[in-house]
């Protein structure tokens, strides 16, 4: 089956970010944190936290769940690709996902582009995108099961609390952005594993369009392709969609248990561990619809406000979660800006070199 190759250039291949896509979330999340440190932020809160060797644990914990979530998401991409990826070209791919979702719109994220990343570490086009949209199904289907299941045992009351405005419009925005997202998923599952044909069908007679006209055979080769992965991973055994479906549980909840790790290195005696846990799933769905970069801003003043009353017995309750809604972003967000540095330009010459190499030298066709 023919692959579709992008066009390279192998002397000075493209950098896949600007500087200002890093800085601006940066500079927003950042601002938002400094303006809510000089609205409210008193010195003093030092002195009532009580730095002990369990609040170190935790923080370390903190780290750790991160660590989990990374690895519980790279195991998901060996397990989608049947262990073609090595642990070190899916580590490439989750940091380049996780690093593209944090300088673009979270309606955008980093997933979109797992397919150009998937097809630089070798799985056809069509084979990646298939393992794009099944990760995005698993990901709405832990969203989708998990919201229902927490509302059975926690009071509605202390989900939307009415701390604040913005906090109490979130029991009326949920339910839409819940059924939306319900929607969605149901689109894929019959587009990934019923009907992958109207997909194809859809996406020709689109492509059949004058101004689209150009691409109409890329597009034809692709959804060829994306028929073919569809039937291939629609025919996996039970126990496979069982650990597909197992790691994305370990990855998603060691994500938000993170919240639980750093809320108990600062306040272990004011906490409802299941409370804080389910407000991580009804705040992470409200994000995906934020305008800016990773959610930077918009993010962290949500955070605030919607955390506020865990900490209402401490002294100084609202400098102390400002404090930790900054350790929070730190632990969750801007450490990937800083791996996506790091890992982005080695991946860049390894990939774009290799396929530089197969252009050159393309292999015997069979």
């Amino acid at each position: 089956m023919e692959k579709i190759v992008p066009k390279i250039n192998a002397n000075k291949p493209n950098k896949p970010y600007k500087t200002y896509h890093v800085l601006i979330p940066v500079v927003l999340g950042l601002f938002v944190i400094g303006w809510l440190f000089l609205s409210e932020f008193n010195p003093a809160v030092f002195l009532s936290f009580h730095f002990t060797i369990f609040s170190v644990m935790f923080l370390m914990l903190a780290l750790v769940l991160m660590l989990m979530r990374d690895l519980g998401m790279m195991w998901r991409f060996r397990l989608l690709t049947d262990k073609e990826l090595s642990w070190k070209q899916s580590f490439h791919i989750n940091v380049l996902s996780e690093f593209t979702s944090a300088v673009t719109p979270v309606a955008v994220g980093g997933s979109s582009l797992v397919v150009i990343f998937l097809v630089q570490e070798g799985i056809n086009a069509g084979r990646s995108t298939t393992i794009m949209f099944v990760n995005l199904f698993l990901d709405e289907l832990f969203f989708l099961i998990m919201c229902p299941l927490v509302f059975l045992f926690i009071p509605l009351h202390q989900l939307f609390n009415s701390s604040s405005v913005i906090v109490s419009s979130f029991a009326y925005v949920f339910p839409v952005l819940y059924v939306t997202r319900l929607i969605w998923a149901c689109i894929m599952f019959i587009g990934i594993f019923k009907r992958p044909n109207w997909i194809r069908q859809s996406l020709l007679t689109i492509f059949k369009l004058r101004i689209l006209k150009r691409w109409y055979s890329n597009v034809d080769i692709l959804t060829n392709n994306l028929v073919q992965a569809s039937h291939d991973i629609g025919s996996h055994s039970f126990l496979f969609w069982l650990k597909a479906i197992g790691t994305t549980i370990f990855a998603w909840s060691s994500r938000f248990l993170v919240v639980n790790a750093v809320f108990m290195a600062f306040n272990p005696e004011h906490i409802h561990q299941l409370v804080v846990f389910a407000r991580q799933l009804i705040l992470w769905l409200l994000m995906a619809v934020s305008p800016t970069p990773g959610g930077s801003g918009v993010s962290e003043y949500a955070f605030k406000e919607y955390y506020s009353d865990i900490f209402s017995s401490l002294k100084y309750s609202g400098s102390a979660i400002i404090f930790v809604t900054l350790i929070w972003r730190v632990i969750s967000y801007y450490l990937y800006l800083l791996l996506g540095i790091l890992v982005i330009p080695n991946w860049i010459n390894k990939t774009f070199s290799k396929s530089a190499s197969e252009l050159e030298n393309p292999p015997e066709q069979k």
